[in-house]
């Protein structure tokens, strides 16, 4: 099978996660992304790196990896005007162009939308931001942390009442705005099949992280009411809420059927509970929620969780365990369908890292490689874009590219 996107040339200029998770998703489904990165390397480079060499000293790249597999890699400095007039001309000659630097950046190297589509209208650019490209806070810095989790909404819905709001994980708002993006500029592709015209698409932290409360936000915007945070003990049903177990390990209920309550208690010996009038309906439960949830966890926590997980299966309960991550890794359903892949690091060898999160059946998606070195494939990929060697040899005497 081909790749769905091998015909397709993306240029990234991009740093740290949303942006270039798009462009390695496209890198996955066969286009050919070449990634260009300031002199001193993209930012997240030096994030989260993790010292499990076979040494067990070096700290390596591994989070970088996920996010800029299967690209090739340059590196310019676009702060001189020799360096943005080169990208200036390998924009010329690709189908999307890929970036988050801010706007007044991108419009003081000559990169911005408008300058780039004017000379090239069939070129899809494609935004990510923190707030968007218009308001006051276009220019405004972001991370997922401030605008994804903080402003858009995230933050104020998760952790107990009354306790600060939890911070979010490395790349939790990232990855699902580069999703976002990759909807946008696959939609893009296809209008210009049929018209031949590229345009702008965009998206930011912030509409992502609205995106993601959605259900909750809707509300919002009728009532204009912040939903009340609620206590594990205060949970909605004592059967959409999570337990712990006798070996420490959680389990997590979240069953919307209420007629799976009697079959569970009496599956799990609890007869007194599956035929007790007080609880035969989902208001009695919510009335009683505090005494039933304290009751099951002492039931719970009387047994692991092996001795658990038959009983709900065959009780006919929806529940999962709480994975912790080396569980997840070795999960044997997420092996089954194909979540992980091995790409070869150029220090530790055959690693494993995740495949793209879906899966195309009659076209080839795959890691196509590890993520380049700092200016790894400059004077391949500037000969691939007609700059001839004595070009390369003096913007590299002149410190513009490495």
């Amino acid at each position: 099978m081909t790749g769905a996107l091998d015909d397709i040339r993306v240029l990234e200029l991009a740093n740290w996660v949303a942006a270039p998770s798009c462009a390695a998703l496209m890198a996955d489904m066969g286009a050919e992304v070449v990634k260009v990165e300031p002199l001193g390397g993209d930012g997240m480079r030096k994030k989260l790196r993790q010292p499990v060499s076979p040494e067990g000293a070096a700290a390596h790249d591994i989070p970088f990896q996920l996010d800029n597999r299967g690209k090739r890699g340059i590196a310019v400095d676009l702060g001189d005007a020799r360096g943005a007039a080169l990208v200036r001309s390998m924009a010329a000659d690709v189908d999307v162009v890929i970036t988050n630097l801010l706007p007044a950046r991108l419009d003081r190297y000559g990169l911005g939308p408008t300058a780039l589509r004017a000379e090239h209208p069939s070129l899809v650019y494609a935004l990510v931001s923190g707030y968007g490209s218009d308001g006051d806070d276009a220019d405004r810095i972001a991370f997922d942390l401030t605008a994804f989790f903080g402003r858009g909404g995230v933050m104020s819905l998760i952790g107990e009442p009354g306790a600060p709001p939890p911070p979010g994980r490395p790349g939790q708002g990232d990855h699902p705005t580069g999703l976002a993006l990759l909807s946008a500029v696959l939609a893009a592709l296809r209008v210009r099949d049929k018209t031949g015209a590229g345009q702008v698409v965009e998206t930011a932290l912030l509409r992502v992280g609205a995106w993601t409360i959605g259900c909750d936000l809707q509300v919002a915007l009728v009532d204009r009411v912040q939903p009340n945070k609620r206590a594990r003990d205060d949970a909605f049903s004592p059967i959409n809420t999570q337990y712990r177990c006798a070996d420490g390990r959680w389990l997590n209920l979240s069953a919307q059927d209420m007629s799976k309550w009697a079959p569970m208690c009496a599956a799990m010996g609890l007869d007194d509970l599956a035929t007790d009038e007080r609880y035969a309906t989902p208001e009695g439960r919510f009335a009683h929620r505090g005494v039933l949830i304290a009751r099951l966890d002492g039931v719970f926590a009387s047994e692991p969780l092996s001795h658990w997980a038959p009983i709900l299966d065959a009780s006919g309960m929806v529940w999962s365990p709480v994975a912790e991550l080396p569980d997840l890794v070795d999960d044997p359903q997420a092996r089954a369908i194909g979540m992980y892949t091995t790409i070869d690091h150029p220090a530790l060898g055959a690693i494993e890292t995740l495949a793209a999160p879906f899966v195309m059946h009659g076209s080839d998606v795959q890691v196509r490689g590890r993520a380049p070195e700092v200016g790894e494939h400059t004077d391949a990929v500037l000969a691939r874009f007609g700059v001839d060697d004595s070009a390369v040899a003096a913007l590299r005497e002149a410190g513009v590219i490495v």
